[in-house]
Formats: C-alpha cells, structure tokens, sequence
C-alpha cells in the first residue's frame, strides 16, 4: 500500500503549480499584448483622415466663364464636390 503525503506539496508539486502559474501568465500577457494591438490598429483607421476635395477655381482661366462653370458642374457630378462649395464656386466666378 502506499502512503500519501498530506499537507503542504513537495518540491516537485510547488515547482509544478509554478510552471502552471508562469505559462497562464505569460498566455494572459500574449493575449492582452494582442488584444491592444489589435484596438490601436482600429483606432489609427478610424482615424485617418479624408482627402481634402481640391479647391474650386478662384479666377475663370483663358477658357472662359462657360468652360469654368462646366468644369465646377463635372466636379459636382463626381461626387467631388458638394451642392454647398459648388454654390460658392459659383458665385465666386459669377461675382468675380
């Protein structure tokens, strides 16, 4: 029959219980090291900036004031400009 040991573990059972502890450790450390990374990465995204939409004309060119009109009226068309700087472009070249 053989006998066991009661109470306080021995060596081989606390340096066990050790190497669990360390290995949980180090597995938690890896998991929120990735964890933040993974949110900063999220967070510089979301933080990019968007391309600023080039500036209207301030003065009609050679071509006239037609062509100047029709050009801010293909910009609007893209999508590059909205119905907001398209009315100002436009009272900027009718004005000026």
């Amino acid at each position: 029959m053989i006998m066991r040991r009661r109470g306080r573990p021995g060596l081989i059972g606390t340096a066990a219980r050790t190497a669990v502890v360390a290995g949980t450790a180090a597995t938690v450390a890896g998991n929120v090291q990735q964890r933040q990374a993974a949110q900063a990465e999220a967070a510089e995204q979301q933080a990019a900036p968007e391309p600023a939409a080039p500036a209207a004309p301030a003065a009609p060119a050679a071509g006239g004031l037609t062509d100047e009109l029709q050009k801010l009226a293909d910009l609007k068309a893209a999508g590059v400009l909205t119905d907001e700087e398209f009315a100002a472009a436009k009272a900027k070249l009718l004005a000026g």
